[in-house]
C-alpha cells in the first residue's frame, strides 16, 4: 500500500535541508515531531488545490471506503460538516423559488452544525423520537416512518435530511431505512458519522456511504489511528458532479490556509493500516469487546444499548452517578471518553491492550446497584420556541448571565458541554425553566444570551 504523503515527508527529513520556509521550528526537536512537521513546499501538494501526493492518498483512501470520492479534513468533522451543509446550499439554491434554505434535522447535533447554519444562514426544522428510550440530550433516534411523516408535514421542501448516527452514546439508526425514505422524496440524506469510520470494516459494512447515505463525515482519529483532527468527507457515487467539483473549495471556506502536515500523514499512514488485515484486528476486537460486556453484565453492572466500539455503562439505571464512577476509573489509571449523571462511556479500538479490559472488568466489579432516582431527562424536553434564526442571534449583540437569571431569555450562542458538544439550547431559542434545568443537570453556570440594550 503506497503511503505518498508519508514518504515523501521522511525523504525530505532525511535530506537535511535548509529549511527557509515555515514551520519557525526549522525541524529542531521540542516535542520530537518537528523534522515531519512541513508546510507546501515544493512537491509537497496543498490541500485544497490538490493534485499531487495528496490526491493520490486521498484515492486510495476513496477506494478503501468505496466512495465517488473521499476528501481529507485536517480540522475534524466540524469542518466537513460545513462543507457537507455548504455544499448541500449550493446544490439546491436553483429549486428554492425565493425561500429560506431549511434543513429538517434530528435534534442531537453537534455544535459545529448550529455554527455553520449561523454561517450560511441556514433554517432548521427539528425532529424528536416518538419513543425516547435513552435520559440524554445525547440520543434522538428518528425512525423511517417519522422522518416520512416529518418529510410530509413540511410547510416547504428541505434541502436536505441530516442525522447524526452513531451519536455520543453509541447509539446507530436506521440509516439505510432512512436513506430509503430520502430517495423517495428525492431528498440527499447528510449523516455525521464522526464516531463510526470503522463501520466500513464490519463483515457487513455498516457505514452511511453503504446505506444510501449522500455525504457522511467520519473523524479518523476517534476510532482509527490517525492524529486528533484527521477526519474524512465521503461523497457518494450517486451524488451530483457538483458535490466533488465544488468539494475542495467547500472545504478550504471552513479551514486554515495552514493544514497540519502531521495529520495528513497520519490519514496517509491509515490507508496502510485499514489494508493491512484490519477487518480481522477489527473482528478480534469486537469479540473481546464482547466478553467484557458479558462478564460486566454478570456481575451487575447495567450496559446500555451501544455499538461495537463502546461500553456505555447506564448509571442511571444502577442508582448511581455517571460522574462518582468515572472518578472511580480515574483513581484506577482509566480514564473514560465522557460521563455526565447518568452514563459512563468507554471507547475502545485494537490498539487497546489485554491490561485495559482487565482493569475495567476488576473496577466494575465494585460497582453496586443503588435505588435509581425517578427523575429524567428527555430531549423532547429541549423543545422550544425559536424567536429569531441561528444567524441572527449567533451575530447578535450578546452578554453572559449565570443560568438562574436565563429564563425568559433568547439563547445566543450554542450552548454545550464539550463533551458532547450537544447544544442544551440552540441559538434563537427561548430558555425556560426546562432548559435551566438541564444546563444544571450537566453543570453548565453561565449561558450567553441576546443583548436587550
Amino acid at each position: 500500500m503506497k503511503t505518498p504523503i508519508y514518504d515523501f515527508v521522511q525523504n525530505y527529513k532525511e535530506q537535511d535541508n535548509s529549511r527557509l520556509h515555515m514551520p519557525g521550528h526549522k525541524g529542531h526537536v521540542f516535542l520530537g515531531c518537528e523534522a515531519m512537521d512541513i508546510t507546501e513546499i515544493h512537491g509537497a501538494d496543498s490541500l485544497y488545490e490538490a493534485s499531487g501526493i495528496i490526491a493520490e492518498s486521498e484515492e486510495i483512501a476513496t477506494s478503501l471506503f468505496e466512495t465517488g470520492h473521499t476528501y481529507y479534513s485536517t480540522e475534524g468533522s466540524s469542518q466537513c460538516i460545513k462543507a457537507m451543509l455548504y455544499l448541500t446550499l449550493q446544490q439546491s439554491k436553483a429549486q428554492m423559488d425565493g425561500t429560506r434554505p431549511l434543513l429538517l434535522t434530528a435534534r442531537n447535533v453537534h455544535k459545529s452544525f448550529v455554527h455553520a447554519c449561523a454561517l450560511l444562514d441556514l433554517d432548521v426544522t427539528w425532529m424528536y423520537p416518538d419513543e425516547d428510550a435513552s435520559h440524554s440530550i445525547c440520543s434522538c433516534v428518528i425512525s423511517p416512518a417519522q422522518l416520512e411523516r416529518a418529510i410530509l408535514a413540511m410547510p416547504q421542501k428541505a434541502i436536505a435530511i441530516y442525522v447524526t448516527s452513531p451519536d455520543y452514546l453509541g447509539i446507530q439508526m436506521d440509516i439505510a431505512g432512512l436513506s430509503c425514505v430520502c430517495h423517495k422524496f428525492n431528498l440527499p440524506l447528510l449523516v455525521d458519522n464522526a464516531h463510526g469510520a470503522y463501520l466500513k470494516f464490519l463483515p457487513v459494512s455498516q457505514h452511511p456511504m453503504d446505506l444510501g447515505a449522500m455525504m457522511c463525515c467520519d473523524s479518523g482519529h476517534k476510532t482509527l489511528p490517525v492524529l486528533t483532527g484527521g477526519a474524512y468527507l465521503h461523497i457518494s457515487k450517486e451524488a451530483p458532479c457538483a458535490y466533488s467539483d465544488n468539494a475542495r473549495s467547500a472545504l478550504s471556506l471552513f479551514g486554515s490556509t495552514s493544514p497540519s502536515y502531521l495529520i495528513l500523514q497520519s490519514l496517509d499512514l491509515c490507508n496502510r493500516y485499514l489494508a493491512d488485515h484490519y477487518s480481522r484486528r477489527l473482528s478480534n476486537c469486537i469479540e473481546r469487546i464482547a466478553l467484557l460486556r458479558e462478564i460486566l453484565t454478570t456481575n451487575g453492572c447495567i450496559l446500555a444499548e451501544s455499538e461495537p466500539l463502546k461500553v456505555v455503562i447506564d448509571s442511571y439505571a444502577m442508582g448511581l452517578l455517571g460522574f462518582e464512577i468515572s472518578n472511580l476509573l480515574r483513581e484506577n489509571q482509566i480514564e473514560c471518553e465522557y460521563a455526565d449523571t447518568d452514563y459512563v462511556v468507554l471507547m475502545f479500538t485494537p490498539e487497546n491492550s489485554e491490561n485495559d479490559y482487565i482493569r475495567v472488568t476488576d473496577i466494575c466489579r465494585t460497582l453496586s446497584q443503588q435505588d435509581p432516582d425517578n427523575s429524567q431527562l428527555s430531549i423532547k424536553s429541549l423543545q422550544v420556541e425559536s424567536i429569531m434564526s441561528i444567524r441572527q442571534a449567533v451575530f447578535a449583540k450578546h452578554e453572559q448571565i449565570p443560568v438562574e437569571l436565563a429564563e425568559g431569555r433568547i439563547c445566543s450562542a450554542p450552548t454545550v458541554s464539550c463533551p458532547p458538544a450537544i447544544p442544551i439550547s440552540i441559538s434563537g431559542e427561548m430558555i425556560t425553566k426546562q432548559t435551566i434545568e438541564t444546563f444544571r443537570r450537566y453543570g453548565i453556570s453561565f449561558v450567553d444570551v441576546v443583548s436587550t440594550e
